[in-house]
């Protein structure tokens, strides 16, 4: 089978962790993007980055690069492709397409073009067009054209790998899957020790949480992708590749999934998000404020998103809330390693505590924060005097 380049799309930020991903996968990486990575493979490889995949959007076959200057170029171009072989006569396609270029001043025009090329090509081949239209439930077209350079993939996931398919009761404002997933696994937390997530809203940090550390293949609920509608798709692998994916979570994981919130109503979608998950098991949920939830002994991350003021709550109001955030931290969870998710830099200063780190997010177009605190037992001070006093003795 043909290999090809491969661009998997993700938000801004996470690039990082998606090159992460594939290396660990044996992908190789041709280019690091603001919001995507480049590697390549063939369309089967294609099933595989779409059922393993945590942090990345959308999976895109690279067919064809070409120059074009304007639509009528664009067009000609498009009609070479021998598009019978891939979409069913009888099925139904969706084109998207992203355009920056001088001779075309409406996006819309430009898909209107390369539908038109894609179905005009099929109908003279097979004597019928395929039905389109916006959704992306089927074959998905992706247009990629900047000033003379066009790129035309095959979005081989059709909706977003974001969706994951357990999240039925999502709650204001949730923070997106692949997001969680990139900041579980900016923690570095793998399932040893513990991971505490007050605030746990509708409870997708935790969730991801015990994905990553069973390891179970986030994209093992959905049971439509784009690949599927691609003629001549490979489906016997794709049972396999599914059935090695269901063998291989582990049993029982050593540390801790904890999460809660002050809402119960929260909770409860947390928790029904959860069994749809299939991970209910692995995850401790209660009704507290973050102040009492509980913090074992033996360590581990605590991973915190509280309203940052952009779409929810006064930032008067959560000043204080950071605040206790901070001395919650500081008096609860010594020896653990802190984290605060947030979009506010004024009020990330209220916690009150120095970030050892900083990673840098984007959610819903609010740039965003993941600050790290290094949480000791005791003083800081004190257990330096301590070893060096040990030291003196000695």
């Amino acid at each position: 089978m043909q290999k090809s380049k491969i661009l998997i799309t993700c938000p801004k930020g996470i690039p990082p962790f998606l090159k992460q991903e594939l290396l660990a996968m044996n992908f190789p990486i041709l280019s690091e993007a603001v919001a995507g990575v480049e590697t390549e493979g063939t369309l089967d490889d294609c099933q595989r980055l779409n059922l393993e995949l945590r942090t990345g959007h959308r999976v895109l076959f690279v067919l064809k690069e070409f120059p074009a200057n304007n639509a009528d170029s664009l067009y000609r171009e498009l009609t070479r492709i021998p598009w019978e072989e891939l979409i069913a006569a009888d099925g139904y396609l969706c084109v998207t397409s992203s355009v920056e270029t001088p001779s075309i001043r409406d996006t819309r025009f430009a898909s209107l073009k390369c539908k038109d090329a894609i179905v005009d090509r099929i109908k003279e081949k097979r004597g019928t067009r395929p039905d389109s239209g916006p959704e992306r439930d089927r074959s998905v077209v992706h247009l990629y054209w900047k000033e003379g350079r066009c790129i035309i993939y095959l979005d081989t996931s059709g909706e977003s790998l974001s969706r994951r398919g357990y999240r039925k009761i999502p709650l204001a404002a949730p923070m997106q899957e692949t997001l969680a997933a990139a900041v579980v696994l900016a923690t570095g937390w793998q399932g040893t020790g513990s991971f505490i997530n007050p605030m746990c809203g509708s409870g997708t940090l935790a969730i991801e949480a015990a994905l990553i550390a069973l390891d179970r293949a986030p994209g093992l609920l959905r049971s439509n992708f784009g690949f599927m509608h691609i003629t001549g798709y490979n489906e016997p692998l794709w049972r396999e590749l599914r059935e090695e994916a269901r063998k291989r979570p582990k049993k029982e994981l050593p540390g801790r999934i904890i999460a809660t919130d002050i809402d119960p109503a929260a909770v409860e979608a947390a928790r029904k998000n959860a069994v749809t998950a299939g991970v209910e098991h692995w995850i401790e949920f209660g009704v507290f404020d973050y102040a009492a939830t509980e913090v074992p002994e033996g360590g581990g991350v605590v991973v915190m998103n509280p309203e940052y003021g952009e779409r929810m709550g006064d930032i008067s109001q959560l000043e204080l809330v950071y605040k206790g955030i901070g001395d919650f931290l500081k008096q609860k969870c010594g020896g653990y390693t802190g984290y605060v998710f947030t979009g506010s830099p004024y009020l990330a200063k209220k916690v009150s505590l120095k970030p050892k780190r900083s990673f840098p997010f984007w959610n819903s177009g609010i740039e965003c924060r993941l600050l790290e605190y290094e949480l000791y037992e005791g003083s800081r001070k004190k257990q330096t005097r301590g070893r060096g006093d040990a030291e003196t003795r000695g």
